[in-house]
């Protein structure tokens, strides 16, 4: 590998809390231990195929140097463009025109490495760029938890810790008016935050895409909390969660270079329990982009600071086509093309599962 004498940072996809830290802790250490310049690219991937004058910004320690706690990300992000994947053939752009004009920006603006903070389709556009010729760190970001190769992603914590705060307040108001409430919660295509917020703050319901549910079960539930005098519930519901025969629920159809949303799963469910579950008043909560904001929790301001020193090292190392890992308690690094376009999904017989079995939580199964 070719001297480092300059390094790009962007972040892309979602935004979740923590981005700026993992920035500071990129910026500081390249600075300082390497000697390296550090250039933010804006507005994600898309900034690679923009003007230089306007996407790129120079990052020195007065830059960063105050932005460990703050929510969102300085460089910005986009989770819609140019670097959109085949339907034919989900491993390749649709426009390899785009990568390669890319790689000539990159080249043109002597950026030796780029460290690209994100989630799985953050990995997939990174691994293309790698495959191509331009050395690239990947960091772990989404709020899902649902990368494989790393235990936990950042911003994680501060969503589950959001979640549980918001489902604790609606508790009260549930117990005093004697309420079934459903609270939806994000993670797409898998349950991460919906159980580990639904066990953190007592809920008596937790539904996760990984199983499917069924109404009677539900219904029982309420019903057994009914007969000793709990009379309400809190149920806790994942946006993919989808009921056995049936499918997710989305709000909108997917727009090019975009995602679907998923949503109204906790509203159709609002509407199933409604007229059956006696005098019980039945209403849907959704936390939606609550749990993308704010400042980030202690956990994950260290772990972003952990990862993003880590990528610098990775690369000073040559170690690029990589993604930051922890693995227990040790800050790892994982080849993408071992993890790439793959999901980690909730184990149906872990120990987060039986656990939640063990305590009585219905699963809807």
């Amino acid at each position: 590998m070719k001297k480092i004498n300059k390094i790009g940072i962007l972040t892309s996809g979602g935004d979740a809390p923590g981005l700026n830290a993992v920035i500071r802790a990129v910026v500081i250490t390249a600075t300082r231990q390497y000697g390296w310049e550090v250039v933010g690219v804006h507005k994600g991937f898309e900034g690679l195929l923009e003007d230089p004058k306007t996407s790129l910004v120079h990052l020195e320690l007065q830059d960063v140097i105050s932005i460990l706690q703050q929510g969102g990300t300085i460089l910005g992000t986009t989770n819609r463009g140019h670097f959109v994947f085949s339907k034919d053939h989900p491993e390749e752009l649709e426009d390899p025109a785009v990568a390669t004009q890319a790689l000539q920006f990159c080249k043109d603006n002597g950026i030796d490495a780029l460290v690209a903070i994100g989630g799985d389709g953050t990995l997939q556009i990174a691994h293309q760029l790698e495959k191509k010729g331009l050395p690239i760190v990947s960091v772990p970001k989404t709020i899902d938890n649902d990368l494989l190769g790393t235990d936990y992603t950042f911003g994680f914590d501060t969503a589950l810790t959001t979640a549980t705060n918001a489902i604790d307040q609606i508790r009260t108001t549930a117990s005093s008016h004697n309420r079934v409430m459903v609270v939806e919660v994000m993670g797409r295509d898998t349950g991460w935050i919906s159980l580990y917020a639904g066990i953190g703050a007592g809920a008596h319901v937790i539904l996760i895409p990984e199983i499917p549910f069924k109404l009677e079960p539900i219904l029982k539930q309420i019903a057994w909390r009914d007969s000793f005098g709990a009379n309400f519930t809190i149920i806790v519901v994942a946006e993919g969660a989808k009921p056995e025969e049936g499918d997710a629920m989305y709000l909108e159809e997917r727009e090019e270079g975009g995602m679907a949303r998923l949503g109204g799963i906790a509203k159709w469910l609002v509407n199933q329990l409604k007229d059956r579950c006696g005098d019980h008043d039945v209403r849907e909560v959704v936390l939606g982009h609550l749990q993308r904001g704010g400042s980030p929790t202690a956990s994950d301001r260290v772990l972003c600071t952990r990862f993003g020193a880590e990528a610098v090292h990775l690369i000073a190392q040559g170690r690029t086509g990589t993604m930051v890992s922890l693995r227990g308690t040790a800050i790892q690094a994982t080849d993408i093309w071992k993890i790439v376009a793959r999901q980690k999904f909730i184990p149906y017989n872990g120990d987060l599962v039986q656990t939640a079995r063990g305590l009585g939580i219905c699963l809807g199964d």
